[in-house]
């Protein structure tokens, strides 16, 4: 490549970075306002949060290219908080949640995501992509004077819905025609061209709020500060901080998939953690990574850090002076760009797999899902994936283990075990001994096993102990270092001992 073709496309790669990050800053005005409405807090501290998080992890961020800001799953945990001491513990809360997410990135505990099994990242984005499907559906609402909903009618609803599929359309056809700007941006303004132009009666971003402000101020939150404050907040702030670690990290590994390149999750936990800690001073509501901004913005061909910065300058931007022009955007443009996101955040993959992987994970794909969706907490669900796959991994670890069994020409009988013995195994173990049958001297070999936990231990020597009330002879044989170190540790506990020798382990010699 000459130096004129890389200038080239380090223009083309700027155009492509400044234009996703407007389309991203025009999706996340009415999202912020949302947020902050279900939180009960004022439509700005919204849209401050999302300005200042979406810039700190744009510029100290592990994964560039993804979006943060104020998010539906934070807003949620602070619903009672705000209702039952007000919106400054609220401030409070959201700075010792980004100490804690910060402590969790200096010690480096964001590799643990690893952890968390493929079928509970396909239930996490399906959930996630319904959920944001669902949440569409109150455009097509109307509030009354009670506070009460109900749907469009007549010429709204077909104007509304008309605009919607329209939006969809110039989402899906136009990157078979043009890449020069981004779908989602042109889909907007082509729609609100119209609207404007014709003057079309439609809901419009002005209609749920108004996003007209100054810059934000920082501000020390105005409580006690006491153990009572402390008791008061520390629940919600942990909450908080892992309800945006797990959505922050899996929304990294998704995009992280798009882009077939690999994000920092601990240097992201630390972004995220100052992000918050910032945003608390400065009076806003927290927030975390967001899946559906996130692609947004790697579809638009936004994949540095150049897309995050513009995204979350347009947005202050339009508080300052925009508000005026943003404020006569349909909503209906912005409905269907988020329905384009949930339809490209859903993993149809994982329909075609359902046949063709075990019952158990789809169980979990779609319990995930299923409490995503119910309870719009994802740390929940995403807790409880993992606690069901690794009892499932438990379970069938728990009936493969088995032991071969053979007499040798000196009458020493051998036992050869295949599979971990842990807790869960430990009974099948038990079960496989012939105790008052076997001969004299009995071998148990660990080739091709490993004593795993403090159960597998105290399995081994009740084991022991029963060979020895009839005067038989037990010997471990090629046990693992770590295996004898775990067993060297548990010798103040439970009577297992051993001696060294050069071809097994000596447990119990009962004729000694």
């Amino acid at each position: 490549m000459t130096f004129i073709d890389a200038m080239k496309n380090s223009r083309l790669n700027a155009k492509n970075e400044i234009l996703s990050g407007l389309t991203v800053a025009l999706a996340l005005v009415p999202e912020a306002i949302a947020f902050s409405l279900i939180a009960n807090v004022s439509p700005l501290i919204g849209l401050y949060s999302a300005f200042i998080i979406g810039l700190t992890t744009a510029l100290l961020g592990g994964r560039p290219g993804m979006i943060s800001g104020a998010t539906g799953a934070i807003a949620v945990v602070i619903v009672s908080l705000v209702a039952m001491h007000g919106v400054e513990y609220l401030f409070v809360a959201v700075i010792l949640m980004g100490i804690i997410q910060m402590c969790v990135g200096f010690l480096r505990l964001g590799k643990f995501i690893r952890l968390v099994p493929h079928p509970v990242m396909f239930g996490f984005v399906n959930g996630l992509a319904i959920v944001i499907f669902l949440s569409q559906l109150d455009q097509f609402k109307t509030v009354g004077a009670d506070s009460s909903s109900s749907w469009l009618t007549g010429q709204p609803l077909w104007t509304m819905f008309g605009f919607v599929l329209v939006t969809m359309a110039i989402i899906y056809f136009l990157p078979k025609a043009t890449k020069a700007v981004p779908a989602s941006l042109a889909a907007i303004v082509a729609v609100s061209v119209v609207v404007i132009f014709f003057e079309i009666p439609t809901r419009t971003v002005g209609d749920i709020a108004s996003i007209s402000g100054g810059l934000p101020q920082f501000h020390l939150p105005s409580v006690p500060l006491n153990f009572e404050t402390l008791a008061i907040i520390f629940p919600y702030s942990l909450i908080m901080s892992l309800v945006g670690l797990i959505e922050s990290l899996l929304t990294l590994t998704v995009v992280d998939e798009m882009t077939e390149t690999r994000g920092r999750g601990n240097r992201e936990c630390l972004a995220q953690g100052t992000a918050n800690l910032v945003t608390g001073f400065f009076g806003g509501m927290g927030g975390c990574a967001m899946i559906g901004q996130s692609i947004i913005n790697v579809s638009s061909g936004g994949r540095k850090r150049l897309s995050g910065i513009v995204a979350a300058i347009a947005l202050l931007l339009f508080i300052l002076f925009g508000a005026p022009l943003i404020e006569k955007i349909p909503m209906a443009a912005l409905t269907g760009l988020m329905i384009m996101v949930a339809i490209g955040t859903f993993e149809w993959a994982s329909l075609r797999i359902i046949r063709k992987v075990p019952v158990a994970d789809v169980i979990v794909m779609v319990l995930v899902a299923s409490v995503t969706v119910i309870f719009h907490n994802l740390a929940l669900a995403v807790l409880i994936g993992v606690v069901v796959s690794a009892l499932v991994f438990a379970w069938e670890n728990a009936t493969r283990i088995r032991a071969r069994k053979h007499v040798d020409e000196q009458g020493v009988k051998h036992y050869e075990i295949f599979g971990p013995l842990f807790f869960g195994s430990v009974a099948v173990f038990q079960e496989k001994f012939e105790i008052l049958d076997d001969p004299q001297d009995i071998i148990i070999d660990f080739r091709e096993s490993r004593v795993v936990d403090h159960s597998a231990i105290e399995a081994l020597n009740k084991l022991t102990e029963r060979y020895a009330r009839v005067g038989k002879t037990v010997r471990l044989r090629y046990l693992s270092e770590d295996c004898r170190k775990l067993l060297d540790n548990a010798s103040s506990i439970i009577d297992v001992n051993y001696q060294e020798d050069p071809k097994y382990k000596l447990a119990v010699d009962a004729l000694a």
